[in-house]
């Protein structure tokens, strides 16, 4: 047996000795833009008074109309973070102290510390074990007296089920934030991911498609929506008056502004975005076609009617079936060059402040506050499949940061199926290194 047929872990030689590119969606545009910015000595546009200036610089504005055209929605409405934006949509719903809302477990942190942050209390759905998005007959179990709003995300670049989601939030009388932070440039049945919620949140943050460093917007058909946004993202409460504001519930403000840099770049990333999103999904296509058919690794089908865009590629490796582990495999394919991730998200239930619930002070508020009717639940097997996917199959190509050619997608299918054919001795050699 020669040092090609053995995989890179029992000494083979790996399949890569190169790092793949590295995706990059900056070039001289997004350059000369900011230059330009700088040379005018106008870094931001914004004031926090009751003046024209109170909505932004001329670029960030130019940003927002083109947005809105974009998407084909009534408002785009930028904030420094979609962080900032998830906050922002949450308190211009009106989301109260004792409110539940229905959340994913699967997402970053932000998604769900919004609704903490407005001293309501988040209630975990399961999610699907094929597009790891928010499980909607889930989410429908969930429901009670005291639910106001489901946020859902489009997460890995998958758009969740929104047809099924809008008709229980129209059955039940709820709201739906969209949290688009990882799909833009998708779709779902001929539509935009972001614009099936009352609001829509995306991300300009240097991991995604698209990109301004730091940054995200919102979106919303709803006028009245769109205006308590503009209020808290720029220090609502010290306009209230000035601007006749009648429903001030929420209202008070945060910075959450733009500034000119920022949108002089996203106003040159968006004229990219689709061409960087059929190069991201070809080079997806060809690495979920390297390892279909593999003993033990599912690639899991985009449905139809779905636009995936591929934040990141996942994949599913069942251990029984591949007689090795998830962690086991990933090394391996790493040591080929392949630079192969574990679990995706922590389900966010698992983090100290879900544990011990205590988030405000040390009496547990908002989840054992005097005002919430409900008992907050985060034992661990609460969302079985979510917790599944993150403790053992689950595994992702870095398609936010990686690019390999169709050539180089092509190789990682052989140097997969070697380390399958050795999967016991590959399991025992790194388990002897302590990896």
């Amino acid at each position: 047996m020669t040092s090609h047929d053995l995989p890179a872990a029992l000494g083979g030689k790996p399949a890569f000795s190169k790092p793949f590119r590295a995706y990059q969606p900056i070039g001289r545009e997004e350059l000369d833009a900011a230059v330009a910015v700088l040379k005018s000595g106008k870094l931001s546009g914004f004031i926090g008074a009751w003046v024209p200036e109170f909505y932004g610089g001329p670029r960030v504005r130019r940003l927002e109309e083109r947005w809105a055209r974009y998407f084909g929605v009534r408002h785009a409405l930028s904030v420094n973070s979609a962080t900032s934006g998830l906050y922002a949509a949450i308190g211009a719903l009106g989301i109260e102290p004792g409110d539940e809302v229905i959340v994913t477990p699967t997402t970053m942190s932000a998604t769900v510390t919004g609704i903490v942050l407005y001293q309501a209390v988040p209630v975990f759905a399961d999610i699907s074990p094929d597009t790891f998005c928010i499980d909607p007959a889930e989410v429908e179990r969930l429901i009670t007296p005291r639910t106001r709003a489901i946020i859902a995300v489009d997460i890995y670049g998958a758009t969740a089920d929104w047809r099924r989601l809008r008709g229980i939030a129209r059955r039940h009388g709820l709201q739906l934030i969209e949290d688009s932070a990882q799909s833009l440039g998708g779709r779902y049945l001929g539509r935009r991911s972001g614009t099936f919620g009352d609001i829509g949140v995306f991300s300009l943050n240097r991991h995604k498609h698209i990109h301004c460093g730091e940054g995200g917007l919102c979106v919303t058909d709803d006028d009245r929506l769109a205006e308590r946004i503009r209020l808290i993202r720029n220090h609502g409460e010290a306009v209230v008056g000035a601007r006749g504001t009648k429903d001030i519930v929420n209202i008070l403000g945060f910075n959450f502004r733009m500034n000119e840099v920022e949108a002089a770049i996203s106003l040159e990333q968006l004229k990219k975005l689709e061409g960087l999103v059929r190069e991201r999904i070809k080079i997806s296509d060809a690495v979920r076609d390297a390892f279909r058919g593999l003993e033990g690794i599912t690639v899991p089908e985009v449905p139809a009617g779905m636009r995936h865009v591929y934040y990141y590629l996942c994949l599913k490796l069942d251990p029984r079936k591949a007689g090795l582990s998830r962690k086991a495999f990933v090394q391996a394919m790493n040591l080929e060059g392949v630079p192969l991730r574990e679990g995706g998200y922590e389900p966010i239930y698992y983090q100290p402040m879900y544990q011990r619930k205590i988030a405000f002070g040390r009496k547990g508020y908002p989840f054992t506050a005097p005002y919430y009717r409900g008992k907050a639940d985060y034992r661990r097997g609460l969302c079985p499949v979510a917790e599944r996917m993150w403790e053992r199959e689950l595994f992702y190509f870095p398609t936010q940061s990686s690019m390999p050619c169709a050539a180089e997608a092509a190789r990682m299918g052989p140097a997969a199926r070697r380390i399958l054919r050795h999967a016991a001795a590959v399991e025992k050699r790194l388990a002897a290194h302590g990896r």
